[in-house]
């Protein structure tokens, strides 16, 4: 017995070939039955079956094991249910014979409410509460609803037997082929599946409408969702069904099943799960409302419903071997939602938001306790941390780093031979880089495991030296620490013009390169861009001389409007590692005055929210003046859009007018204010106003908490009664994140209150979390005080986001002692990566603080910015 303990993996004597499950949830009480006859081969001499099983009881007298070829029954001696390790042992008296035999278990389990497992999840239907069934398997939760082989390698296939009320729907990953009304109950059974891992099996059981409509190769697609809202599903049926005709082209492989269901879930811990033929959503990811959802809403659905469907072929055809390879499914699922959006959506200029990605992975990739791509994973409890920025946008970045190396052509044939060969298997990082290897004929491995198996990238400094530019490359730490990794970096730059583009591989620490027309006399002003459209995961450091080039070029619009975000947001990231003077980032910054594109002031306006909050804890004296800098700064491009939308506008116009607004806000603009809470004052009379949209509809409720105080609270009651009133998540979501941004800390610790209210769904909560940073300590006391009721409210994925969204905006040394101290007691598995993530954050922004305080002209650098005259 023991040695099954405290393993990483299931032992192999026994593997699983196939699973006929029954299943009978008792949606009033919360509660379910089981029994499941597994077909299994054993291939080693033992007396020992092990399996997943976690949180079931488990009906000993129903457990036997009986070989195919003989009319012998095994009962088990021991039934051993082991808790902490999630296994079930199953001790016989005597050794198995080998070949083929059928498991069956008989089993009890609890309907959670953990939104992991077979869970409930709470809907309304005629003004009264109900529950429905839904099960979350990813990462390792198909053991908290059936006993299994719980990892990713055990493929099998599934015969699926569900007996529920009569009158409600039941969903599973293929089509019914048989369903039998007995009275109160119906016994629904489903056709087999393919072979697949156990993550990918769904359930779901309750009351739906839903929207059909079929590909042209006659797959039926359905969106399900609460009864009522079948019109908010409409826009993802379509971009499911044109999705659908995309991949089966881009990977040259049909889609695999008969059948595709999306559903809306209430209650859901992750943003989407690409469940074999059953897509399960939050509301948000997949439900859309002509009247009251924004662009931003939009895009979401349509990225989200491609990253899923994505998955149906990276990820359920061919699978991971194991979590260590989630980068696999993930990164390019991610990628490639891209791929298909920009397709159907041209005119959303979806690529350059692919910019947003990349740096989000460059973020917590810039740290010390970040993790290579590729991650050991030793324990089940380890694999939620590592749906990361790492897994997914590192991984995204990475890919199409590589395939803007190898060119679009060569990456699409060689992927679609790697999807071919592994079909219905499992396949490691090595088997993809080895199809792509074999079809490009470049050094994919050697160039690719710099970028997997370390973690970390590098920064490339550039200076003119001698007619000759030199490029060397180093480590880049958010903390200004150097790192002894080293990469093949795939460098590309222009001189002057985006004519004379030069590629290279820069696989030593220091390279240089001929530059003779470059440094002449009469081309003094003469740019250059490395990283050419940003495709490459890496940040640059240009010298000064260049640097200044680059500043005129920006003022000038020489540059596209994604090399005028890579040198902002290189700037921004070596202005924190203390690697560059904030006068310079300013300096910078003032240069993108007339800016239009969106994904330009997007990014410009983030670091705008980071350098608020960091001067005000490095020198708060100069903050009248660091607001009206960036005040000035928006102004150009917020009269330009105005208030309300033109006549065909762009669909990045309508997303940016509400993110410039909310910033005035956010900056405490005072007409801004004024005409944001005029608007919301009609918007309380009439929801359905033209005056407040649902694009600028966040920057009026951000205006309406940046007045409220606790000796005037009406704008916050205001808000909190619009929540209340509206059934759409969207709306409730875009409420929640407003609220916190409040700069009374009274106000803030309501708020904090009400995300932990039943009001509040559990996978929202986290959305309170992004306090003003008046509200800073007042979370974190909270934080304290609510731990264990967190620790026990909510599921794997979401507790570390708690931790990170308190602690991460610190900025004092004292504040990290205070933190682990208050940890040490309270270390969790499924925290600990975050944890030290966030501290490493505290420390790099007081690090930031002393390198501001240290720096000389800076106020009088601010001062000037605030008060230039254009």
């Amino acid at each position: 017995m023991e040695q099954f303990r405290k393993q990483p993996r299931l032992p192999k004597f026994a593997l699983p070939k196939r699973y006929d499950l029954r299943l009978k949830p008792d949606l009033s009480a919360c509660k379910f039955a089981g029994s499941v006859s597994i077909d299994v081969d054993v291939v080693a001499h033992t007396r020992f079956i092990v399996l997943n099983a976690a949180e079931l009881s488990i009906n000993s007298g129903s457990v036997s094991f009986s070989p195919r070829n003989s009319s012998k029954v095994f009962e088990p001696s021991k039934v051993d249910l082991v808790e902490e390790d999630e296994i079930l042992v199953l001790d016989f008296a005597e050794t198995l014979p080998l070949g083929l035999g059928v498991l069956a278990v008989g089993f009890e389990g609890t309907l959670n409410d953990k939104m992991k497992g077979f869970y409930r999840s709470i809907y309304e239907h005629n003004g009264e509460k109900k529950n429905m069934a839904v099960t979350q398997f990813e990462p390792a939760d198909a053991r908290r609803c059936f006993p299994c082989w719980d990892e990713p390698a055990c493929k099998a296939t599934f015969k699926i037997t569900l007996d529920v009320p009569s009158e409600l729907v039941a969903l599973s990953n293929m089509p019914v082929i048989e369903e039998k009304v007995n009275g109160p109950l119906k016994t629904v059974s489903y056709q087999e599946s393919p072979i697949m891992s156990t993550y990918l099996v769904a359930v779901v059981i309750g009351l739906f409408d839903y929207v059909e409509d079929h590909t042209p190769d006659g797959i039926k697609v359905r969106v399900y969702c609460q009864v009522g809202k079948a019109d908010q599903g409409k826009f993802a049926l379509k971009v499911a069904v044109g999705t659908l005709g995309l991949y089966k082209d881009y990977f040259a492989v049909p889609y695999p099943l008969p059948k595709l269901d999306m559903i809306a879930i209430p209650d859901f811990s992750a943003g989407a799960m690409e469940n074999y033929g059953l897509v399960t959503y939050r509301e948000t990811a997949l439900l859309y409302d002509e009247q009251h959802s924004a662009a931003a809403n939009k895009q979401r659905v349509a990225t989200v419903v491609a990253h899923e469907l994505a998955h149906q072929w990276f990820g359920n055809l061919v699978t991971m071997e194991w979590w260590t390879h989630l980068w696999l499914n993930e990164g390019f699922a991610t990628w490639v939602s891209y791929l298909a959006t920009d397709s159907l959506f041209p005119e959303w200029k979806i690529w350059t938001q692919f910019l947003d990605e990349t740096t989000a992975g460059l973020r917590l990739d810039g740290l010390a306790e970040s993790h290579p791509i590729e991650v050991e994973i030793n324990h089940a409890a380890e694999i939620d941390e590592i749906f990361d920025a790492i897994s997914y946008r590192k991984g995204a970045s990475v890919i199409r780093m590589l395939q803007s190396y190898l060119g679009a052509e060569c990456f699409q044939k060689s992927l679609a031979s790697y999807i071919k060969k592994h079909a219905y298997s499992n396949a490691k990082t090595e088997d993809l880089w080895a199809a792509l290897e074999e079809g490009s004929g470049e050094p994919v491995t050697k160039l690719m495991n710099t970028w997997t198996k370390q973690m970390g990238y590098p920064v490339v400094s550039v200076k003119v030296k001698d007619q000759k530019l030199e490029f060397e490359q180093s480590q880049f730490f958010s903390s200004g620490g150097t790192g002894d990794g080293q990469w093949i970096v795939p460098i590309t730059f222009c001189c002057g013009s985006y004519e004379k583009k030069t590629s290279f591989l820069l696989q030593t620490k220091l390279e240089t390169h001929d530059a003779k027309e470059f440094s002449s006399d009469n081309n003094k002003t003469a740019w250059i861009k490395l990283n050419v459209d940003q495709t490459g995961f890496y940040r640059v450091k240009y010298d000064e001389e260049l640097a200044a080039r680059l500043r005129h070029a920006i003022e000038n619009k020489y540059l596209t409007a994604t090399d005028r975000f890579g040198i902002l947001d290189d700037s921004y990231a070596l202005c924190m590692a203390s690697q560059l003077p904030l006068t310079s980032l300013l300096t910078l910054m003032a240069a993108y005055r007339e800016e239009l594109e969106y994904i330009v002031l997007s990014n410009l306006i983030s670091i705008t929210y980071k350098v608020v909050r960091i001067m005000a804890d490095a020198k708060p004296e100069l903050m009248d003046n660091i607001n009206q800098f960036f005040i000035n700064l928006l102004q150009y491009s917020a009269e330009k859009l105005g208030w309300d939308a033109k006549q065909g506008e762009s669909h990045l116009d309508a997303m940016l007018r509400g993110e410039i607004l909310t910033a005035l806000a956010m900056l405490g603009h005072k007409e801004t204010l004024n005409e944001a809470s005029r608007r919301f004052d009609v918007f309380l009379n009439d929801r359905n106003t033209p005056l407040l949209p649902p694009d600028i509809r966040k920057a009026a409720y951000v205006a309406v908490m940046q007045v409220a105080t606790s000796s005037n609270r009406a704008g916050f009651e205001s808000l909190l009664r619009v929540y209340r009133e509206t059934d759409l998540s969207q709306e409730k979501i875009r409420i929640l994140g407003s609220l916190p941004s409040c700069p009374d800390p009274a106000i803030v610790l309501d708020v904090l209150k009400f995300s932990l209210s039943p009001e509040v769904r559990s996978q929202d909560a986290i959305y309170g979390l992004g306090v003003s940073k008046e509200g800073r300590e007042v979370a974190w006391t909270w934080l304290k005080d609510n731990w264990d009721f967190i620790v026990k409210s909510f599921g794997g994925f979401l507790i570390p986001r708690f931790v990170s969204a308190v602690v991460s905006p610190f900025a004092s040394f004292e504040k990290v002692k205070e933190v682990e101290e208050f940890f040490a007691s309270r270390e969790k598995a499924s925290v600990a990566r975050t944890l030290k993530q966030s501290l490493e954050r505290v420390n790099i922004n007081a690090n930031w603080v002393k390198s501001i305080q240290a720096e000389k002209d800076v106020g009088e650098a601010v001062q000037e910015l605030a008060y230039r005259k254009y």
